[in-house]
């Protein structure tokens, strides 16, 4: 290392002069120089960022007027109003929103965590390891996802009253612990992302299965956990037709909880619903936020390492 800086030292001044063409030519435009957008493309991305923010800030704006403001769309609608808290009052006064806004956060924090979890551990045996009848199993699991959730729902309905769970919390989480979606999607990133010289070069090094997973394949598959976490938290999050089957409105989920409000006396307080919405809206936001970081955050240090 010391002869290799000696060297560098040396050579500095000597080719100093030849060096200088090809910085001047890199800056006139090397292909992996990075190069500022002109006012064209700020234009297309600010247009796109307020087309795709409009139909939020509008949620937020119908959500804080009344009923007969929405029915008339009166140009108002798009200017906030006051009516924001009467309307938030009147959708906890209707269903136990706070009861469903934590149930929804159990149901898809578990859902997401496990699914994630196993779903990772999954697609790295079915990329990397070598076992009989690993493509066999693949298929299978690539199969169970033509399978219509409708067909399960009788069977399952049964099961979970057999065992007392109707109108509880793991009746939906536990049919739902892992995605056949998500062993696919792991162990297609896994493919190409995790060099298997990595992992011959761990287990040379020493280290075990479970160090193996901890140190090399869960960082480098850290943007793929994300995306994917965020795509089950959403799914499970948004689910409608089992939890309506399985809970109750006593023990809703937020789902469950915005088909009964807003309605009553044969007609819609379409604000309300529009309030409900909003609400049960800003958690996802959240999560994508978080989320969303992390995935910005894996990518980035995976172009620095490489």
């Amino acid at each position: 290392m010391a002869q290799i800086a000696e060297n560098a030292r040396t050579a500095g001044p000597r080719h100093s002069t030849a060096a200088v063409p090809r910085r001047r030519r890199g800056r006139a435009g090397a292909p992996g120089k990075q190069q500022n957008a002109g006012p064209i493309a700020y234009v297309l991305i600010i247009f796109a960022a307020l087309v795709s923010l409009f139909p939020l800030y509008w949620t937020i704006s119908a959500a804080s007027h009344t009923d007969q403001d929405i029915i008339d769309a009166r140009p108002s609608l798009l200017l906030p109003s006051s009516h924001m808290i009467a309307n938030l009052k009147i959708v906890w006064d209707q269903v136990d929103m706070t009861k469903a806004l934590i149930n929804s956060t159990i149901v898809a924090g578990l859902v997401a965590l496990s699914t994630v979890l196993f779903a990772t551990l999954a697609g790295f045996a079915f990329a990397k390891l070598q076992f009989r009848g690993r493509n066999a199993l693949l298929t299978i699991v690539v199969a169970t996802m033509t399978i219509p959730p409708q067909l399960s729902v009788i069977p399952l309905y049964q099961i979970i009253t057999n065992v007392g769970w109707v109108n509880h919390l793991q009746s939906v989480i536990l049919p739902s612990l892992v995605a056949a979606f998500g062993v696919f999607f792991m162990r297609q990133y896994l493919s190409e992302a995790l060099p298997i010289e990595l992992i011959e070069a761990a287990r040379v090094d020493g280290a075990h299965s479970l160090r193996i997973l901890w140190h090399v394949v869960f960082p480098i598959a850290r943007p793929a956990m994300a995306v994917l976490g965020m795509l089950v938290f959403v799914q499970a999050w948004n689910d409608f037709f089992w939890p309506l089957i399985a809970l109750s409105e006593q023990n809703p989920t937020v789902q469950v909880a915005l088909a009964g409000v807003g309605s009553g006396n044969h007609s819609v307080d379409h604000a309300v619903v529009v309030t409900a919405a909003l609400v049960a809206t800003l958690p996802l936001l959240l999560v994508f936020a978080v989320l969303g970081k992390q995935i910005v955050g894996g990518i980035t240090a995976g172009a620095v390492k490489s």
